[in-house]
């Protein structure tokens, strides 16, 4: 298992794969600029999986009263986005991809002059964006059925620098990751990429309908033994639920994003189900029409 680098086709963007990890990247700029950022993205991505599988053990282990020390600067950002959150049940890898994004975007800007950039480490965004400059960013609000419902205009005024999703679409239906709750997606707006991951995970989670027949579950580890959740229930599939159900649902999870951004943890949050969508936040800056 090596590193890959390679550009796209496009010749544009850049690609970046280790193991599970597997990001895209582009930059605008003067063409030299892209490409020293570009080399600093490669070489800041080299040691990432090593360094985490190093910590990996305490990586997995949900967060208590105490802080873990761990060395490595992807861990130590992870903790960071999910130390907020360490009365109820998560563990730093919560915000592994966002984290992993934060990461090489830094290494990728240091010294550079780029009017904009991102990271886009599966679907969990760390972006840069110079003065006066926009970024378009679509919303989907379920990836097993993918169309764009609405676009998120990030501009360089919004105190936000990371997005990121997560929803029921798990390993189990096609999906990278496990989730506690049934949406099919929560897209949340963070001051960086990890916060958002963090964040996007414990919404993700309250949107849920517990106990309902329609909802089928198994134990996180009969599905991955490595999985951080270990024996807890994680959502496999979702019947079709009536009007006021999808409702009950969502609004358990517009409360928990409501809280968040009282606490200034996140900006915003688009949360779907079944197709229908609740916005935290300001609605039109979060959720225009495609």
């Amino acid at each position: 298992m090596t590193v890959q680098a390679a550009l796209l086709p496009d010749g544009r963007r850049l690609h970046l794969n280790h193991g599970p990890i597997d990001a895209v990247i582009e930059g605008w700029g003067e063409p030299r600029e892209v490409r020293a950022a570009y080399d600093q993205a490669i070489a800041s991505f080299n040691d990432v999986l090593p360094t985490l599988v190093k910590e990996l053990p305490t990586l997995r282990w949900p967060l208590g009263e105490t802080a873990p020390a761990l060395q490595g600067a992807v861990a130590r950002r992870m903790l960071a986005a999910c130390w907020p959150f360490r009365n109820s049940f998560i563990t730093p890898m919560a915000a592994v991809a966002g984290a992993v994004a934060d990461h090489v975007l830094t290494a990728m800007l240091a010294g550079r002059t780029l009017s904009r950039a991102y990271v886009n480490d599966g679907g969990d965004i760390a972006f840069h964006l110079a003065a006066s400059e926009r970024l378009t960013c679509g919303v989907i609000g379920n990836v097993l059925a993918p169309a764009i419902d609405g676009k998120i205009e990030l501009t360089c005024d919004l105190p936000v620098r990371g997005i990121a999703t997560s929803g029921a679409a798990t390993k189990g239906t096609g999906g990278r990751s496990f989730s506690l709750g049934i949406a099919d997606a929560v897209t949340v707006l963070a001051r960086d990429a990890a916060a958002a991951d963090a964040a996007a995970t414990v919404i993700g989670n309250a949107v849920d309908l517990p106990g309902h027949a329609s909802i089928i579950r198994r134990p996180a580890s009969d599905i991955d033994p490595d999985s951080d959740l270990g024996g807890r229930q994680v959502t496999l599939a979702v019947g079709t639920l009536a009007p006021t159900e999808i409702d009950i649902a969502l609004a358990a999870g517009l409360a928990e994003a409501e809280r968040q951004r009282q606490a200034g943890l996140i900006y915003g949050a688009v949360l779907t189900l079944q197709g229908r969508f609740l916005v935290c936040g300001d609605r039109s800056k979060l959720m225009q029409a495609a």
